[in-house]
């Protein structure tokens, strides 16, 4: 589905997205049962650099400025973070951590947030954005990495062909929809031959402000010892108040 059939899909009462020539995405949709959705994103596979986060950024800042409890759809296509030299050196991180910040401030404000892949989404630009909403949805044809295999065999020295195989059986390793479900990163992948608005305002029903990623990880199988992990941290912090 191309980005105007699914906001289509979405809104069913409307929608409307400023055109850019940076493949940012900022405006809002009308969902059936009437409620306005702030939407931003980056779309067209395009790569986020410090320019187009700082972008979003203050969209989303004027969001939370202007009150209300509207929720905020994080819409995500895009290679994953700019890798210029320029980028590198005036903070990349840190205006990626900066975008992050700002969703996770806009859901402790009252803004119920989802992130939606519908295309690319991988490394800095996923976990600054989609990744950081209160839950996180996929179209099935969706390409979600945080690192592929070829870059973890890198990093971690193992050769590629064993990484492939360890996906088979540990969905940590592996790229894609099915894997990320399976961690409990994506919490639905919506279903095309069904009601997309249905579905959406369904999800947004399931915010609640916790995250259970860990947890839904644990009961699908595919993240083991998080949640163990998680709970241990949890009692060893309160046992030392």
């Amino acid at each position: 589905m191309r980005r105007d059939e699914i906001l289509s899909a979405l809104f069913p009462g409307g929608w409307s997205i400023t055109d850019r020539d940076d493949a940012l995405m900022l405006g809002t949709g009308t969902m059936a049962s009437g409620g306005t959705v702030h939407v931003v994103g980056i779309e067209q596979g395009k790569a986020l650099g410090v320019d187009g986060a700082i972008i979003l950024a203050g969209h989303v800042l004027r969001i939370v400025e202007e009150g209300g409890r509207d929720p905020l759809l994080v819409m995500i296509d895009t290679k994953g973070q700019r890798m210029s030299r320029r980028d590198e050196m005036l903070g990349l991180n840190e205006y990626l951590a900066h975008l992050a910040k700002t969703i996770l401030l806009a859901s402790r404000s009252g803004h119920p947030t989802i992130g939606l892949v519908h295309g690319k989404a991988a490394a800095g630009a996923f976990l600054a954005t989609a990744l950081a909403t209160d839950l996180l949805l996929a179209l099935p044809q969706a390409e979600p990495a945080v690192m592929d295999l070829p870059s973890i065999a890198r990093v971690t020295k193992l050769p590629e062909d064993q990484l492939k195989r360890m996906a088979r059986s540990t969905p940590i390793f592996a790229p894609g929809v099915d894997p990320m479900y399976g961690i409990g990163a994506i919490e639905t992948i919506l279903d095309l031959d069904g009601d997309l608005a249905a579905q959406f305002e369904e999800a947004l029903g399931r915010v609640d402000g916790r995250d259970m990623r860990d947890e839904t990880g644990l009961e699908r199988g595919g993240r083991r010892l998080a949640a163990m992990i998680s709970r241990k941290v949890i009692a060893r912090v309160r046992d030392a108040r």
